[in-house]
């Protein structure tokens, strides 16, 4: 008989405790205490709407925040969870099945060097938990799912945004340790240069000391792919990637005019660091299949030295490594080479489209004969077998400055001087006296003549290295020799 009172006395303080769980949870007070961890959890101040309970199964049509640090505005729609009292017994309310339709996130990072401690927790939620110690006071879900997210926030750079991606969660063992998977929708940049991804998949794996990326596939432009992993320090705040970019064809980079002018497809490694809001990228670029084709100069070359050979440029090397810091990109061991005609190496530095670059550039014997002096006194022979010349570039990539080109002119002017005998006057209307006869001026002419086609082939050979070096701005064709 005692048994059998101990069991029905068991059975009425469970049933008590049953109800009591019950009324809790379709309370006010619980609804007030699943806002206060959510707020906490995302550093904001915010609360589910009324919860609808079928069951242990809830819904609520939104949760709505607002923050004063890096999350400014937070929205969730259409949640869905259902609660495991089998948690209840380690103090934790269990959270199983979670879902909802949308996420939408504002958020403000700019200016931000340290995260900022979520806002502490109400006095009543406190009161109201201290109330019922008997009652769990944590909350662990063990999954999630979103089904869009959308995403815009404000930083340093710049505007980033994402939109349409799915979100699925789980627990990955041990506590506070999650995997994640992001998977379609896209991602938009600050920096103008960078491609808006589409998002194939993206693998992340969360813990208490931070945030590994162990796998992202994603598309850009037209082919082009990205592979990439990386992690996140919780303690030093550093982000890591280290990934390739392969398949960018050069007329998605570059203006209408250039398009047509230059093909190929450009690939790239890349490690980006981000720490402090400081963030930093470097790599090594290389093109394939690279062709210079259409470009005036090339005919005018070919014209001069009789030969078609000049007409299309096949680069056998297109190569550099690169780098990019507070606002600057810089180019460094540039190859450009077309094999046994052309190659250009330097260095070259962009920093608020103004350039600053140095180089060698170099060409095969008799490449410039029709250019007179620049092969005696502007280029000097060096290594491949090649004739090399210093230049300097600045200027903007909308107007870009090369000085080669004025030193080929006066090579030129000084080539003609070369020629005539002596070098006083007297001397030099002697001889024009003795070939044109006695109009000294017709000699003159001429030799302006020449330095003028001169000057006219070497900034038409030139064009060719400023439209590389300079984005390709217009120009008129210019009249063919």
């Amino acid at each position: 008989m005692m048994s059998a009172g101990l069991i029905a006395v068991g059975l009425v303080a469970a049933a008590v405790v049953f109800m009591a769980v019950r009324n809790y949870l379709r309370s006010d007070a619980f609804r007030q205490f699943l806002s206060d961890k959510a707020s906490t959890a995302a550093g904001v101040d915010g609360g589910f709407s009324p919860l609808r309970w079928d069951g242990f199964s809830v819904e609520a049509d939104s949760f709505a925040a607002t923050g004063q640090g890096a999350i400014r505005q937070l929205r969730v729609e259409a949640l869905h969870t259902e609660l495991a009292l089998g948690g209840v017994r380690r103090g934790v309310w269990e959270l199983r099945n979670s879902r909802a339709r949308r996420l939408t996130l504002q958020m403000d990072t700019r200016g931000r060097q340290d995260s900022q401690a979520p806002p502490a927790q109400p006095a009543a939620a406190r009161d109201e938990a201290e109330s019922r110690g008997w009652l769990p006071r944590k909350v662990e879900a063990n999954g999630l799912a979103l089904e869009e997210i959308s995403l815009e926030a404000l930083t340093d750079q710049g505007p980033l945004a994402a939109k349409g991606m799915r979100l699925d969660v789980e627990k990955a063992g041990g506590p506070d340790s999650y995997r994640a998977v992001l998977s379609g929708g896209t991602l938009a940049f600050p920096q103008e240069s960078l491609p808006e991804l589409r998002l194939q998949r993206a693998r992340i794996h969360v813990q208490p000391q931070g945030v590994f990326l162990t796998a992202l596939e994603a598309g850009a432009w037209t082919a082009a792919r990205v592979v990439a992993d990386g992690e996140w320090d919780r303690v030093t705040q550093r982000l890591t990637l280290d990934g390739e970019l392969s398949g960018v064809k050069c007329g998605e980079l570059m203006n209408e005019d250039w398009a047509r002018r230059l093909s190929g497809q450009l690939s790239s490694d890349f490690v980006v660091q981000s720490r402090s809001g400081q963030t930093t990228a470097k790599g090594r670029m290389a093109m394939e299949n690279g062709v210079l084709t259409a470009l005036p100069v090339l005919d005018i070359l070919a014209a001069y030295l009789d030969t078609s050979r000049f007409r299309t440029l096949v680069l056998s090397e297109a190569q550099a490594d690169w780098r990019w810091q507070d606002g600057a990109l810089v180019f460094e061991n540039i190859v450009l080479a077309s094999e046994s005609q052309v190659r250009l190496e330097g260095r070259l530095s962009i920093r608020e489209r103004q350039l600053a670059g140095d180089f060698m550039l170099g060409v095969a014997p008799g490449t410039l004969a029709a250019v007179p002096g620049a092969e005696t006194h502007v280029f000097t022979p060096g290594t491949r077998g090649m004739l090399w010349a210093p230049m300097r570039v600045t200027g903007t990539l909308e107007k870009p400055r090369e000085d080669l080109s004025d030193r080929m002119i006066t090579a030129a002017g000084l080539r003609l001087l070369e020629t005539l005998p002596g070098s006083g006057g007297e001397k030099v209307l002697k001889f024009s006296r003795a070939v044109l006869g006695d109009d000294p001026q017709q000699a003159l002419d001429k030799g302006v003549k020449i330095i003028e086609e001169g000057s006219r082939t070497v900034r038409e050979v030139n064009q060719l290295l400023e439209g590389i070096l300079g984005g390709g701005r217009e120009r008129d064709t210019p009249r063919r020799r």
